[in-house]
Formats: structure tokens, sequence, C-alpha cells
């Protein structure tokens, strides 16, 4: 596999074409009818269960309406959304945007465990390979198979996942068959996460993912019953699904392009709503390594309120933000006064 394109974040990275603000969308296709076709895996089949039977729970939300229970949701969608999602697997996991003491790391990164997007391992090799290989073949979960491909499809193609991310090295398959708690997982091991693989939390994780969401399932049921067990998890869960997924597809498709960055990515103003700052795409694809996305100040970024707060209060530090130099060598068409205010 090629070198983690992490290594090179500091560097702009050069545009396709010599004039930026003339760049056309690469070429989009619709996903291959072989899809269907295929040989689903049993780890396809699980991801697609459990995806279809949240979906269809939350057909029952309205009939179990409660106060309490809308609140819970709402509590633990920022729990595990935004610190566990955002702050945690993305900003700090995947990109090393912020340094913060190991006991917080472990801690929001638990917290992502219960969005149910898969183990901070998994999940971080499927992003980090997402930037390296962005809108090619490579790239795991790209609009340039059509946007349903982007959207959620993926989850569902575990070889295909394994040969974009990891293509060689294997592992024993029959042994991640038999883990009924293994969830996003891959059939060969990747070699982009090796700082998390040495550390005995992640590890753990990965092998006993789906226990941790269970067992908050059975303790939402014991304190509230069905209501809380559908608001709290499957209305709860459903929209964290959709709003990260947006990332992946809408983020690619629509939206405005600020900066040179030679490929799809979009900044979309109502999913940075939805996902809590993540819709500021193409200013993360510019600079990945940044801790803070909304890089205007009218770009609302949840997120990096709360990184800001950290760092105010000594907890973060080393936390990145992209240099006035970097900022004017990808910008598009865009005065200096007017970069990271």
């Amino acid at each position: 596999m090629h070198r983690l394109l992490l290594e090179e974040e500091g560097k702009p990275r050069p545009a396709l074409l010599t004039d930026a603000s003339k760049q056309e969308p690469k070429e989009m296709v619709k996903p291959p009818r072989s899809f269907w076709r295929r040989k689903w895996t049993k780890l396809d089949k699980r991801v697609a269960h459990v995806i279809l039977l949240l979906h269809l729970l939350c057909i029952f939300a309205p009939f179990h309406f409660t106060w309490p229970a809308f609140r819970v949701a709402v509590t633990l969608q920022i729990i595990t959304g935004l610190f566990g999602m955002t702050i945690s697997y993305h900003r700090n996991l995947a990109h090393k945007s912020f340094q913060i003491p190991k006991w917080l790391e472990y801690l929001f990164a638990y917290c992502g465990v219960h969005a149910l997007q898969g183990d901070p391992i998994d999940w971080v090799s499927t992003h980090r390979c997402h930037h390296q290989f962005v809108d090619t073949e490579r790239d795991p979960h790209s609009p340039i198979q059509g946007f349903w491909m982007s959207h959620i499809m993926w989850l569902f193609d575990s070889y295909t996942l394994t040969d974009k991310v990891s293509p060689k090295y294997s592992s024993n398959l029959q042994k991640i068959e038999k883990n009924m708690f293994v969830y996003f997982s891959k059939y060969r091991k990747p070699e982009n996460v090796g700082d998390l693989e040495r550390q005995t939390f992640y590890r753990f994780i990965h092998k006993t993912y789906l226990l941790h969401p269970i067992a908050l399932a059975a303790i939402l049921y014991t304190v509230g019953g069905v209501p809380f067990l559908i608001w709290g998890m499957c209305v709860r869960i459903v929209v964290i699904f959709h709003s990260t997924f947006m990332v992946n597809s809408v983020c690619h498709m629509w939206g405005q392009q600020h900066w040179r960055t030679g490929d799809l990515s979009r900044n979309n103003w109502w999913v940075g709503l939805t996902s809590f700052g993540e819709g500021w795409h193409n200013n993360h694809h510019a600079f990945k390594y940044s801790a803070r996305l909304g890089l205007e100040w009218w770009q609302l970024d949840a997120g990096w309120y709360v990184i800001r707060f950290l760092q105010v209060i000594g907890l973060a530090t080393d936390v990145k933000l992209p240099s006035p130099a970097h900022m004017q060598a990808l910008a598009l068409n865009k005065p200096e006064d007017h970069l990271l205010k």
C-alpha cells in the first residue's frame, strides 16, 4: 500500500488543472449491476440485517414518543456523534489534529463505539484510505460509482472494501466469520492503523465491538422501556448514520469548492448543520490535518468549538490549524483578508 497521505498533510496538494476555477467534476458512473449478483459474505449479511432492523424499528418511533425518550436520544446523539465520531474518530484518531490525555482520548473513542459505525481501528483505516485515494477506484466510498454506493452500499461489500483498504495482508477468514461481535470489519489486516493496533484498548474494542452497543441497549430498555430503546438506540443511530454518510455522498456531489483539492469534495452548509461541522468537506480535504473545519466565522463547526474549549482549559494540545501560506496556496479567488478569521 502506498504511504499514508497523512504524512504529506502539511504540503499543499497540486491541482489537477492549472486553472482550478475551470475544474470539471469527474464523470459519474452508475454502480455495476454485478454488485447485486455477487456473493454476499456473512459479514455483509450481518451488517445489512442490523441496518435494516434499525430502520424498520424507527417506524414505531411516533407511537412510542415521550419527551424523556426524546431527550435521551438527543443527549446520546451529542455524546456519540459529536464527541465520539466527529471529535474522536475523525479529528483526533484519523488525522491527529490535536492531542488530549489518554484517559480522555479513550473516553471519547468509547463514545464513538456507540454510534454503531465500527470500531476505531476499522473506521480510521477506511477513512485514511479514503483520503489517500480520494475519488478514485481505490476510494472505499466515492460517488464516481454512484450516489448510493458512496452513501451506504459500500458497507455491504466486505471483499471489495478489503481489496481497497488492505490488499496485501491476509488474516483468518473463519475466525472473523465466527466472531459475531465484529461489525464493520474486513477480511484482511490493514497496514495504515499501526498506531491504534499497538494499543490494548483499541484491540479490545475491535474484538468485542458489538457487545458495547448491546449493553447500552439493555440499559436503556431497563431504565425507560421500549421508548428509550427505540429513540435512544434506533432513531439516534439512524440519524447519525445518514448525517455521516451524507459527508461521503452529498459532500462529494453538491456544494461549493473554495480550495484546489483536485477531488470532488464540496462544502455543504446543511450537511454541516446535521453533522456537527463535518459538512465543510472541501475545507477538510484541503487541510486534512486541521482541527477546525469551518474556517470562516459563519461556518458553524460544533466540533471545533469543543476542541477550542478543551484547548483553553489545557486539555487539548498541539492543535493544528492551516497556515495562511498554505491557505493562500490552495485558495480559489479568495482574498487574503478573509482567511481564517
